[in-house]
Protein backbone atom coordinates (compact mmCIF):
# COMPACT_ATOMS: atom_id res chain seq x y z
CA UNK A 1 0.00 0.00 0.00
CA UNK A 2 1.00 3.64 -0.82
CA UNK A 3 0.04 6.64 -1.67
CA UNK A 4 1.79 10.07 -2.95
CA UNK A 5 1.73 13.47 -1.47
CA UNK A 6 2.09 16.60 -3.98
CA UNK A 7 2.78 19.47 -3.71
CA UNK A 8 0.67 22.12 -5.96
CA UNK A 9 3.54 25.00 -7.22
CA UNK A 10 3.34 28.26 -8.51
CA UNK A 11 -0.19 28.94 -6.73
CA UNK A 12 0.17 32.99 -6.38
CA UNK A 13 -0.37 35.35 -3.54
CA UNK A 14 -3.97 35.06 -3.19
CA UNK A 15 -6.10 37.92 -3.47
CA UNK A 16 -9.62 39.04 -2.18
CA UNK A 17 -11.97 37.39 -5.33
CA UNK A 18 -9.38 35.11 -6.82
CA UNK A 19 -10.57 31.90 -8.57
CA UNK A 20 -8.87 29.78 -6.33
CA UNK A 21 -10.03 26.05 -8.05
CA UNK A 22 -9.05 27.71 -11.42
CA UNK A 23 -5.52 28.37 -10.26
CA UNK A 24 -5.10 24.90 -8.98
CA UNK A 25 -6.74 22.53 -12.28
CA UNK A 26 -3.67 24.88 -13.91
CA UNK A 27 -0.81 23.78 -11.95
CA UNK A 28 -2.25 20.34 -11.05
CA UNK A 29 -3.81 17.93 -13.82
CA UNK A 30 -6.28 16.18 -11.46
CA UNK A 31 -7.76 12.48 -11.19
CA UNK A 32 -10.49 11.35 -9.89
CA UNK A 33 -10.87 10.75 -6.15
CA UNK A 34 -7.48 12.82 -5.56
CA UNK A 35 -7.77 14.21 -2.36
CA UNK A 36 -7.49 18.57 -2.73
CA UNK A 37 -6.50 19.46 0.94
CA UNK A 38 -5.82 23.46 0.82
CA UNK A 39 -4.71 25.79 3.64
CA UNK A 40 -7.34 28.21 5.76
CA UNK A 41 -4.83 31.34 4.70
CA UNK A 42 -5.51 31.16 1.10
CA UNK A 43 -9.49 30.20 1.49
CA UNK A 44 -9.73 33.21 3.52
CA UNK A 45 -7.36 35.12 1.37
CA UNK A 46 -9.52 34.51 -1.21
CA UNK A 47 -13.06 35.06 0.55
CA UNK A 48 -11.92 38.66 1.88
CA UNK A 49 -11.34 37.25 4.93
CA UNK A 50 -9.40 39.91 6.14
CA UNK A 51 -9.37 43.22 8.56
CA UNK A 52 -6.85 46.01 10.02
CA UNK A 53 -6.76 46.54 13.88
CA UNK A 54 -6.59 50.26 13.75
CA UNK A 55 -10.44 50.00 12.70
CA UNK A 56 -11.40 47.92 15.90
CA UNK A 57 -12.40 49.79 19.18
CA UNK A 58 -12.02 47.43 22.27
CA UNK A 59 -15.06 46.92 24.41
CA UNK A 60 -14.86 46.92 28.70
CA UNK A 61 -14.39 42.87 28.19
CA UNK A 62 -11.04 43.68 25.95
CA UNK A 63 -9.67 45.80 27.57
CA UNK A 64 -10.06 43.62 30.75
CA UNK A 65 -8.64 40.79 29.36
CA UNK A 66 -5.73 42.56 27.75
CA UNK A 67 -4.78 43.91 30.84
CA UNK A 68 -4.28 40.24 32.16
CA UNK A 69 -3.05 38.81 29.07
CA UNK A 70 -0.76 41.79 28.10
CA UNK A 71 -2.07 42.01 24.64
CA UNK A 72 -3.16 44.60 22.42
CA UNK A 73 -6.94 45.09 23.43
CA UNK A 74 -7.53 45.62 19.47
CA UNK A 75 -6.45 42.24 19.00
CA UNK A 76 -8.55 40.97 22.20
CA UNK A 77 -11.61 42.64 20.86
CA UNK A 78 -11.05 40.56 17.12
CA UNK A 79 -11.03 37.61 19.24
CA UNK A 80 -13.97 38.10 21.02
CA UNK A 81 -16.13 39.19 17.51
CA UNK A 82 -15.22 35.75 16.45
CA UNK A 83 -15.55 33.45 19.61
CA UNK A 84 -18.65 31.76 20.73
CA UNK A 85 -17.01 31.69 24.26
CA UNK A 86 -13.17 31.95 25.56
CA UNK A 87 -12.51 29.09 27.56
CA UNK A 88 -8.95 30.60 28.79
CA UNK A 89 -8.34 33.95 29.03
CA UNK A 90 -4.41 34.13 30.35
CA UNK A 91 -2.19 33.69 29.07
CA UNK A 92 -3.00 33.27 26.20
CA UNK A 93 -7.15 32.98 24.53
CA UNK A 94 -8.62 29.76 23.71
CA UNK A 95 -11.55 29.85 22.08
CA UNK A 96 -14.47 28.30 20.56
CA UNK A 97 -15.33 29.57 17.10
CA UNK A 98 -18.48 30.68 15.82
CA UNK A 99 -18.42 27.86 13.44
CA UNK A 100 -17.33 25.70 16.64
CA UNK A 101 -13.83 24.66 16.24
CA UNK A 102 -11.66 25.34 19.36
CA UNK A 103 -8.41 26.76 18.74
CA UNK A 104 -6.33 29.76 19.79
CA UNK A 105 -6.97 33.35 19.58
CA UNK A 106 -9.90 32.15 17.64
CA UNK A 107 -7.85 31.28 14.64
CA UNK A 108 -6.91 35.20 13.83
CA UNK A 109 -3.27 34.80 12.28
CA UNK A 110 -1.06 37.64 11.45
CA UNK A 111 1.61 35.65 9.44
CA UNK A 112 1.44 35.28 6.02
CA UNK A 113 -0.58 38.35 4.90
CA UNK A 114 0.61 41.34 3.52
CA UNK A 115 0.89 44.98 5.32
CA UNK A 116 -0.39 45.66 8.69
CA UNK A 117 -3.86 43.07 7.68
CA UNK A 118 -4.90 40.25 9.84
CA UNK A 119 -6.45 37.26 8.76
CA UNK A 120 -9.59 35.44 9.79
CA UNK A 121 -10.50 31.88 9.19
CA UNK A 122 -13.58 30.95 6.59
CA UNK A 123 -16.66 31.75 8.74
CA UNK A 124 -18.12 28.50 7.35
CA UNK A 125 -15.42 26.17 6.46
CA UNK A 126 -17.40 23.21 5.61
CA UNK A 127 -19.34 25.72 3.08
CA UNK A 128 -16.38 26.91 1.74
CA UNK A 129 -14.73 23.63 1.49
CA UNK A 130 -17.93 22.92 -0.83
CA UNK A 131 -17.71 25.56 -2.84
CA UNK A 132 -14.09 24.79 -3.86
CA UNK A 133 -14.77 21.30 -4.06
CA UNK A 134 -17.54 21.91 -6.48
CA UNK A 135 -16.12 24.35 -8.54
CA UNK A 136 -12.88 22.03 -8.80
CA UNK A 137 -15.45 18.58 -9.98
CA UNK A 138 -16.55 21.39 -12.61
CA UNK A 139 -13.16 22.08 -13.66
CA UNK A 140 -11.58 18.47 -13.75
CA UNK A 141 -14.45 16.43 -14.61
CA UNK A 142 -13.43 14.56 -11.55
CA UNK A 143 -14.88 13.37 -8.45
CA UNK A 144 -12.71 15.04 -5.57
CA UNK A 145 -12.65 14.99 -1.94
CA UNK A 146 -11.26 18.43 -0.37
CA UNK A 147 -10.07 19.25 2.86
CA UNK A 148 -9.64 23.01 4.17
CA UNK A 149 -6.75 23.17 7.01
CA UNK A 150 -5.64 25.32 9.75
CA UNK A 151 -2.17 24.76 11.96
CA UNK A 152 -3.09 24.14 15.41
CA UNK A 153 -1.60 23.51 18.91
CA UNK A 154 -2.35 20.34 20.91
CA UNK A 155 -2.85 20.56 24.83
CA UNK A 156 -0.72 17.83 25.75
CA UNK A 157 2.42 18.41 23.61
CA UNK A 158 4.96 20.90 22.12
CA UNK A 159 4.39 21.80 18.35
CA UNK A 160 1.64 22.08 16.25
CA UNK A 161 0.86 20.31 13.52
CA UNK A 162 -2.45 20.54 10.73
CA UNK A 163 -5.89 19.70 11.18
CA UNK A 164 -9.25 19.89 9.04
CA UNK A 165 -11.65 22.34 9.34
CA UNK A 166 -13.76 21.53 6.84
CA UNK A 167 -14.63 18.90 4.54
CA UNK A 168 -16.02 18.09 1.30
CA UNK A 169 -17.09 15.04 0.05
CA UNK A 170 -14.90 12.86 2.83
CA UNK A 171 -15.89 11.45 5.91
CA UNK A 172 -13.67 12.61 8.60
CA UNK A 173 -13.65 9.73 11.31
CA UNK A 174 -13.18 6.00 9.94
CA UNK A 175 -15.07 3.74 12.51
CA UNK A 176 -13.15 0.33 13.07
CA UNK A 177 -15.94 -0.05 16.12
CA UNK A 178 -17.15 -3.84 15.36
CA UNK A 179 -14.03 -4.99 13.38
CA UNK A 180 -11.76 -7.47 14.92
CA UNK A 181 -7.94 -7.03 15.61
CA UNK A 182 -4.83 -9.28 14.88
CA UNK A 183 -6.09 -11.91 17.81
CA UNK A 184 -9.64 -11.73 17.04
CA UNK A 185 -10.53 -9.12 19.53
CA UNK A 186 -13.60 -7.14 18.82
CA UNK A 187 -12.95 -3.09 18.90
CA UNK A 188 -15.54 -1.30 20.41
CA UNK A 189 -14.14 2.62 20.75
CA UNK A 190 -11.46 2.88 17.96
CA UNK A 191 -12.88 6.01 15.68
CA UNK A 192 -9.86 7.14 13.37
CA UNK A 193 -9.66 11.28 12.77
CA UNK A 194 -8.77 10.25 9.11
CA UNK A 195 -9.43 13.96 7.96
CA UNK A 196 -6.81 15.45 10.79
CA UNK A 197 -4.58 12.88 9.75
CA UNK A 198 -4.54 13.98 6.12
CA UNK A 199 -3.97 17.59 7.07
CA UNK A 200 -0.95 16.80 9.17
CA UNK A 201 0.40 14.68 6.42
CA UNK A 202 -0.37 17.51 4.17
CA UNK A 203 1.29 20.25 6.89
CA UNK A 204 4.63 18.38 6.12
CA UNK A 205 4.99 19.95 2.42
CA UNK A 206 2.88 22.98 3.19
CA UNK A 207 5.67 24.62 5.65
CA UNK A 208 4.94 27.24 7.70
CA UNK A 209 7.07 30.01 6.48
CA UNK A 210 7.61 32.08 3.57
CA UNK A 211 8.35 29.19 1.14
CA UNK A 212 5.18 27.79 2.33
CA UNK A 213 2.74 25.57 -0.19
CA UNK A 214 -0.66 26.00 0.34
CA UNK A 215 -2.06 23.53 -1.75
CA UNK A 216 -1.53 19.77 -1.19
CA UNK A 217 -2.90 16.89 -3.03
CA UNK A 218 -3.20 13.33 -1.38
CA UNK A 219 -3.17 10.50 -4.67
CA UNK A 220 -3.99 6.84 -4.01
CA UNK A 221 -5.88 6.79 -0.61
CA UNK A 222 -9.83 6.73 -1.44
CA UNK A 223 -11.69 8.00 0.84
CA UNK A 224 -14.39 9.78 -1.41
CA UNK A 225 -17.87 9.46 -0.24
CA UNK A 226 -21.25 10.63 -2.29
CA UNK A 227 -23.15 11.43 1.23
CA UNK A 228 -22.65 14.72 2.80
CA UNK A 229 -20.25 15.19 5.47
CA UNK A 230 -19.22 17.59 8.14
CA UNK A 231 -16.20 18.70 10.17
CA UNK A 232 -18.43 18.79 13.37
CA UNK A 233 -18.99 14.77 13.29
CA UNK A 234 -15.06 15.17 14.59
CA UNK A 235 -16.29 17.62 17.85
CA UNK A 236 -16.58 15.35 20.85
CA UNK A 237 -20.15 15.85 22.00
CA UNK A 238 -20.45 18.36 24.84
CA UNK A 239 -21.94 15.85 27.60
CA UNK A 240 -18.64 14.23 27.06
CA UNK A 241 -16.25 17.02 26.90
CA UNK A 242 -14.41 16.63 30.53
CA UNK A 243 -11.63 19.39 29.37
CA UNK A 244 -14.33 21.93 28.39
CA UNK A 245 -15.93 21.04 31.40
CA UNK A 246 -12.90 21.67 33.26
CA UNK A 247 -11.78 24.69 31.77
CA UNK A 248 -14.86 26.61 32.52
CA UNK A 249 -15.10 25.11 35.97
CA UNK A 250 -11.72 27.23 36.38
CA UNK A 251 -12.30 30.19 34.23
CA UNK A 252 -15.84 30.66 36.40
CA UNK A 253 -13.95 29.68 39.92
Amino acid sequence: MKFEAIAVENIPLIQKGDDLPLIICENMELQDRDIVIIASTVVAKAEGETFRLKDLIPGEKALEIAAKNGQDPRFVQAVLDRSRELLVEVPFMLAITHAGHTCVNAGVDNSNIEGDFLLNTPGDPDASAARLGERLEKLSGKKLSVIVTDTNGRAFKIGQTGVAIGIYRIKPIKRWIGEKDLFGKVLEITEEAVADELAGAANLLMGEGAGGTPVIIIRGLDYYCEVDACIKETYRPEEMDIIKKGLRYLQNK
